[in-house]
């Protein structure tokens, strides 16, 4: 008898525990695509809570939101304040990443190709269009460079990773770049979408150079370069390098978090970093509390998940300033 009714009470539960379990969908940047998948699988274990999210580039996570087809949106562009008031959208970060400058260059190992900031610039804006040029020769003595065309991989949509090394880009090379989503590049191109799709561009074609987020680089295995910082110090890109960075980003809920973080201060911090942001429709307030949910569940829980795939959590101080943000917004998750 007392086996029956424990397993009546375990079925009850687990039915209740059912009917209440929730399922929302976001999309857009695929910069922070790999962490969220492994949070939400976590958070489905934890709570049968299922978060679907589609790596289909910020351009789209940010007119998928507009047009109110998913409950939230991934984008590594932050929206001004004005913008997101005439789209009545909710803002704030979620993680903080990194762009790597991985290569297929044979006998080129990881980390050896050093890159200072005016060979970036050359090989990113097509005046270098070989790899033995010397701008790139000059601090790779040891390297036996190819003369070889430079094929460089981009992304072929419109996409935050891009905005965000474009920003980079245009803080070495103002006369040359300027920040955009979806630039038109005058080297010698080859489009991906993605950033798994530029790590597929990379890997299939020989000596060539592209930019994708550092967790893109792990599951590849794809060297990356060592790069000239904003101290001029060639730096590494490593989870420590990419915290000592993330250290200077500074976000302010008054203004929705609005911010750019790359190029930032330090001898010791990488120059590629990135947040990546979510958005949210003003008019759901249920759906806003479910996704809420889910990330506050990730900063209390994810931050190891978030350091084995190269990603930086972010500090308490800013999270605090995320609830704080909820909180006014009536957007707090439910208990």
């Amino acid at each position: 008898m007392l086996k029956k009714l424990i397993l009546t009470a375990t079925t009850a539960a687990v039915a209740l525990s059912s009917a209440q379990a929730y399922e929302i969908n976001g999309r857009g940047a695929s910069f922070p695509a790999p962490v969220y998948k492994a949070w939400a699988s976590d958070y489905y274990k934890a709570t049968g809570n299922k978060v679907n999210y589609t790596a289909s580039g910020s351009g789209d996570g940010i007119k998928s939101i507009e047009k109110r087809i998913v409950d939230f949106a991934g984008s590594d562009k932050p929206l001004k304040p004005e913008t997101l008031r005439k789209h009545k959208l909710y803002m704030f970060p979620a993680i903080v990443g990194s762009i790597v400058l991985a290569y297929n260059l044979d006998g080129v190992k990881d980390n050896q190709l050093k890159l200072s900031e005016k060979a970036i610039a050359a090989i990113f804006s097509g005046k270098a269009k070989y790899w033995d040029d010397a701008v790139i020769a000059e601090n790779n003595k040891d390297l036996k460079l190819p003369h070889a065309p430079i094929n460089v991989c981009v992304r072929a949509d419109g996409s935050g990773t891009t905005y965000n090394f474009t920003y980079y880009l245009s803080k070495i090379d103002p006369a040359d770049f300027k920040p955009k989503k979806k630039f038109n590049w005058k080297a010698n191109v080859i489009g991906g979408k993605g950033n798994q799709g530029v790590t597929a561009n990379i890997k299939q074609n020989k000596n060539s150079i592209g930019y994708i987020e550092y967790s893109y680089k792990l599951e590849s295995g794809l060297p990356a370069a060592t790069v000239e910082n904003r101290e001029h110090k060639f730096v590494a890109p490593t989870v420590k390098s990419f915290q000592d960075a993330a250290k200077y980003a500074s976000w302010d809920k008054a203004n929705d978090f609005y911010a750019v973080i790359a190029y930032p201060k330090g001898a010791t911090s990488y120059p590629m970093v990135a947040a990546s942001f979510i958005l949210l429709d003003e008019e759901k307030s249920d759906a806003n509390k479910k996704v809420t949910a889910f990330y506050d569940w990730a900063f209390k829980n994810g931050a190891d998940a978030a350091a084995k795939l190269g990603y930086v959590a972010l500090p308490e101080a800013t999270v605090k300033e995320i609830r704080a943000y909820w909180e006014s917004k009536g957007i707090t998750p439910a208990k």
